[in-house]
């Protein structure tokens, strides 16, 4: 995040596209003050303004600072999506940092992700993942729902998963979403949400 000052707010982007390297439109920004002159003289605006490398750096720098903190080594590889970023971790006490069910994972997850709501002032997906835990547990997540819609649509029973953190419940969802005859719903508080896969009757097409 960086603040720049122009006449215009088109004068301010160009700016700071030619500063950052990149093209305008890969720009966000937040205007934090306008002031208007007479008769035009004297117009100027201000704004803090990034673009998704700015994110990125602030991803290693967090995460570097973290760990040095706590005086851990830490390999990291940070991926960007075109909703956000994937993160993963790699470090000798993995289970540690992924903890009992991925508890701590997620307890991190939120951390880091209030850290760059905050800087950068915008809702950004970022999924941190050590060693691909998380990349495989959706895959079993995947499947698992895919066997447990299945049962639903033969017995038209309905079926109630586990717990499970907010970002494990949108992949059953998403999974699921277009399944003929089944409805995903969350349902509970806190650490009890769960997820319900229900036999509906109506013509969605077929899995």
């Amino acid at each position: 995040m960086t603040a720049y000052s122009a006449k215009t707010l088109e004068d301010l982007l160009q700016i700071a596209a030619e500063d950052k390297g990149c093209n305008t439109e890969d720009l966000f920004y937040t205007v934090t003050e306008e002031k208007k002159g007479l008769l035009g003289i004297g117009n100027s605006v201000s704004a803090d303004v990034y673009n998704m490398e700015d994110v990125k750096e602030f991803l290693f720098d967090y995460l570097g600072n973290f760990f040095t903190s706590i005086d851990q080594d830490i390999e990291v590889a940070i991926e960007e999506r075109t909703d956000g970023f994937v993160v993963n971790l790699n470090a000798d006490n993995n289970a540690v940092l992924i903890g009992k069910g991925g508890k701590t994972l997620a307890a991190f997850n939120t951390i880091v992700r209030t850290a760059v709501n905050a800087q950068f002032k915008k809702r950004i997906d970022i999924m941190i993942d050590i060693n691909h835990y998380k990349e495989d547990r959706y895959s079993k997540l995947r499947y698992m729902a895919k066997r447990i819609a299945k049962q639903v649509q033969r017995s038209r029973v309905d079926a109630e998963l586990d717990p499970m953190p907010n970002d494990e419940r949108k992949v059953i969802h998403k999974t699921l979403n277009n399944w003929r005859n089944i409805r995903t719903e969350s349902e509970g508080e806190g650490s009890r949400r769960h997820v319900c896969i229900r036999y509906v009757q109506n013509d969605k097409a077929l899995s």
